[in-house]
């Protein structure tokens, strides 16, 4: 293994997006681009900072990871990390881990809220109908004078709520692993959930997926949701546990919009493709126009703290 004095004499800064598109980039290192191609732009043992490709295999991410002995920040360009966190064990001792924390909060939570109003009005529905040149009139439930609740209030879950408050919600309910008060009221702990599901109307998952979160959401989770509410989840797939919703869907109790499924890529013949009552988008909450700009953003701001040997935001992970 590589020793602190070697790893600080690493410069070399894998970039996702070619480093002249990105304005402002500190002197003093070297940029190299990658985006996840067949061919490494330099030796893995040179790179100090790896900015990992987005919407890729996990595999072929982690694959220079193993190598990159002096690598001392990896930076995601996305909030969950569970697709790197395999490679943690690679990396060296000190060396850091950070999300991107922040970075898709708009685009998020314009999907977020896009499922939630195409679902409850219909949408899906009056889009078939139009395929098949028909005019079906219904009558159909709005988001005014509905319970909100939002479960992982982060970043994100936070910015959901900005886009709910035109709405007119009845009210709008906030969970994380621990509580706090905010400018808009409390945060319950995750202890409160069962005790809070039963009032809402609509239930938001935007909670990271950790040992504490995968299959938080069961057969005991979505038995305590009221009869007709919806589970909107644009946090991860394996949140859910996918058998239990199934079960919800096809008895027409429950309704889902999804934008992450287990499995995902969600495979042709997979029984919810069909399900009633489930609106499914194949996991684009990030990927929109808003994405670029601040994926620069976030690179020029990390990397200009490296240069400057100062402390990296949203440090999720160090390596021993």
């Amino acid at each position: 293994m590589a020793t602190p004095d070697q790893r600080t004499d690493a410069r070399d800064v894998w970039l996702p997006i070619p480093p002249d598109e990105i304005e402002g980039l500190p002197d003093g290192l070297h940029y190299v681009h990658w985006d996840a191609g067949p061919e490494y732009p330099a030796d893995p043992a040179r790179c100090a900072f790896y900015a990992v490709p987005y919407m890729k295999s996990p595999e072929i991410l982690l694959g220079p990871l193993a190598r990159m002995s002096r690598v001392r920040a990896v930076q995601t360009l996305t909030a969950g990390i569970d697709h790197i966190l395999p490679g943690l064990s690679d990396m060296p001792s000190g060396a850091q881990l950070c999300n991107a924390r922040g970075l898709h909060d708009a685009s998020t939570a314009e999907l977020a809220l896009t499922l939630i109003l195409a679902a409850l009005r219909g949408i899906p529905g009056f889009v078939r109908a139009q395929d098949a040149g028909e005019w079906r009139p219904d009558f159909r439930p709005a988001l005014a004078d509905k319970s909100v609740l939002i479960v992982g209030y982060g970043s994100i879950g936070s910015a959901i709520e900005d886009r709910l408050t035109p709405f007119e919600c009845a009210r709008v309910v906030r969970i994380a692993r621990t509580a706090r008060d905010t400018v808009r009221g409390p945060v319950h702990p995750l202890s409160d959930l069962s005790a809070l599901l039963p009032d809402a109307d609509v239930v938001v998952l935007a909670t990271p997926l950790t040992d504490a979160t995968r299959g938080l959401v069961g057969s005991r989770f979505l038995g305590r949701m009221k009869d007709g509410a919806l589970l909107v989840n644009i946090a991860r797939g394996g949140v859910v546990d996918t058998d239990a919703l199934l079960a919800e869907l096809e008895s027409g109790r429950l309704y889902a919009a999804l934008d992450v499924t287990d499995p995902e890529p969600l495979p042709a013949g997979h029984p919810l493709w069909h399900a009633p009552g489930v609106l499914i988008t194949p996991h684009v909450a990030g990927p929109s126009s808003a994405f670029l700009p601040r994926a620069k953003r976030l690179l020029r701001d990390q990397l200009t703290l490296f240069a400057a040997g100062e402390p990296l935001r949203n440090v999720v992970a160090t390596a021993h």
